[in-house]
């Protein structure tokens, strides 16, 4: 799949244009052909603008793309931060009104401004130093956090003012130790400023302060233990099996005294354990991001003496891992039905969601089944991809499948029953497209002789029938809603011409209520004669004259009959 990659400033302001390269000097150029529009140079260069619609399937109310032109550029809605959110991966679809492009991933990163200032997280500290403790030993450690990436969060301590000469500070770890050569009086008290900076250039550079009072103690003193760290930071996947191994917390005694640990506050489902003994912090439980994406510990380390307590915090981050499929929204409507005969028809829409983090947590849909009948959308809007037809098929059960962007990916099914509307498409059709029908001569009016049928596979077709040719009306009725062929008239056979006693007419059939053109077949009623006339003489009386002589044989007359049935 086609992708762009993209860079934008956090500290750049709304309307700004996302850029191509990390140096953010020339803007992303996201470019949409249709190979419709014709108009290019001679070398293949398109110069007229396609008008095509190009969406964002995600993060629309951070980002949008520009309306027109061939080349298009994408644009802040609203301020971003880094420290909140530093990818951002979405999709592009251009549409033209009838087709939609296949989609394009756009990944843009958010870099670094120096917006956050080194953070310590208390702004006075109180610290015991004892009379025997030498050059180089440990007073205290701190910790300034800033949320930037690179030198604009590395932090660097500096001792402003205070330390008298007697404390110094590791610039990098924030260490507080005993100055060389110094040896610490009983009662003195200390109040050291101690500044952390970032290491961003001078001019973006930025600084907090804290003050660490220090006062001094005879070796007698009994102190509590003492964590190395005030505050430990800790990211987990997950995923992680339990009983894994996760921070050693064990904090030092001055005076050697056996030490007990345990976790006061942040853990009230006992998802972590803490060693009395050891200070080993391991996992209890199994975690679950989607429930709790972060745990703020608070453990202590006591020698059992009163005073003998100290604490320390322990930030516990959850990373995702892809342990959750799509799930379809409940409450949409799984019967939906279209219109035959109509193609690129709304459908319906489904919507999926997966609670997993960053594109673990981006759904895209496609069809499980009749790939060649509907289409889905990025957003889960479905159309029809052909003209439907009800009277092949009625309903279907379309299967939706979405789909979660990991490497591995996770997928979630929904059946969707649709039901296909019927409209007035199909004209009726008879049974047979002639008919041909002997009826004898003389029958009486009223007499049905056939009975003709038409169905029509529209849903609700009312059929009616009747004769189309005019000049056969005086002769026949056909029934309306029955098919029933009836005489009007008998038929006299004589009052045809010689061998063509017969009369061809069509009928037609029509959905009362429909718009299509009629079904047309063709009737022959052919004409068959009866007896129905006698001999007639020519005359009623005939003379003739014979000689008294006449032999046997002699002709005396010639008589003359005539029937008018055929032959």
């Amino acid at each position: 799949m086609p992708s762009y990659q993209g860079y934008i400033l956090e500290s750049a302001p709304v309307g700004a244009t996302i850029s191509d390269s990390l140096n953010l000097t020339t803007p992303l150029r996201i470019v949409a052909l249709d190979r419709d529009i014709e108009d290019v140079t001679p070398g293949g260069v398109p110069t007229k603008d396609p008008e095509l619609h190009l969406f964002l399937n995600d993060y629309t109310s951070v980002f949008t793309v520009t309306p027109t032109g061939i080349t298009r550029y994408l644009t802040l809605l609203q301020p971003v931060d880094r420290e909140e959110q530093q990818t951002y991966t979405f999709l592009i679809t251009a549409f033209d009104g009838i087709q939609e492009s296949e989609p394009v991933v756009v990944n843009i990163r958010v870099m670094d401004a120096n917006d956050n200032t080194p953070a310590f997280p208390e702004i006075s500290y109180d610290v015991f130093v004892y009379t025997d403790m030498s050059p180089g030993d440990s007073v205290i450690q701190l910790t300034a956090v800033d949320a930037d990436e690179g030198s604009n969060g590395e932090v660097s301590y500096e001792i402003l003012m205070g330390a008298q000469g007697d404390f110094v500070i590791n610039r990098t770890t924030g260490l507080v130790s005993i100055a060389p050569g110094v040896e610490l009086v009983v009662g003195r008290t200390y109040a050291l400023t101690v500044q952390a900076s970032d290491n961003a250039p001078p001019a973006e550079r930025r600084h907090s302060i804290c003050t660490v009072y220090i006062e001094v103690l005879p070796p007698n003193n009994q102190s509590p233990p003492r964590f190395p760290q005030l505050m430990y930071s800790l990211e987990i996947s997950e995923a992680m099996r339990i009983g894994a191994v996760l921070l050693n917390l064990q904090a030092i005694d001055r005076e050697g005294d056996p030490i007990t640990y345990a976790i006061v506050n942040g853990d009230p489902q006992r998802v972590f354990n803490l060693s009395e003994t050891t200070g080993i912090l391991t996992l209890g439980k199994a975690l679950d991001r989607e429930s709790t994406d972060r745990y703020i510990l608070i453990v202590t380390a006591s020698d059992g003496r009163p005073d003998g307590t100290s604490t320390a915090t322990v930030n516990v981050v959850v990373t995702d891992v892809n342990d959750n499929a799509p799930v379809f929204d409940p409450y949409l409507p799984r019967n939906l039905s279209v219109v035959e005969e109509e193609a690129n028809a709304f459908v319906g829409q489904v919507r999926a969601t997966d609670p997993d983090a960053g594109i673990n947590g981006q759904v895209h849909y496609s069809l499980g089944n009749f790939n060649s009948l509907f289409r889905i959308t990025s957003n889960g809007s479905i159309y029809t991809a052909v003209k439907l037809n009800r009277e092949v098929k009625d309903h279907y059960e379309l299967v939706v499948v979405a789909t979660d962007g990991a490497v591995h990916p996770r997928h979630s099914t929904l059946t969707l029953y649709i039901k296909v509307l019927d409209i007035d498409d199909n004209s009726p059709v008879f049974t047979n497209s002639t008919y041909t029908v002997i009826v004898e001569e003389n029958l009486p009016a009223g007499t049905t002789f056939l009975q003709i049928e038409a169905k029509d596979v529209d849903l609700g077709a009312n059929v009616s029938y009747r004769i189309r040719s005019p000049e056969v009306k005086h002769f026949f009725v056909l029934h309306p809603f029955t098919g029933e062929l009836s005489l009007l008239r008998s038929l006299d056979y004589e009052a045809f011409p010689d061998q063509e006693a017969s009369i061809t007419f069509l009928v037609e059939a029509f959905d009362i209520y429909g718009t299509m053109p009629p079904g047309i077949a063709t009737v022959t009623v052919i004409v068959k004669d009866m007896n129905d006339y006698p001999p007639v003489f020519s005359k009623h009386i005939y003379k003739g004259m014979v000689a008294p002589d006449a032999v046997k044989g002699t002709p005396i007359t010639t008589v003359y009959a005539e029937d008018a049935d055929p032959p």
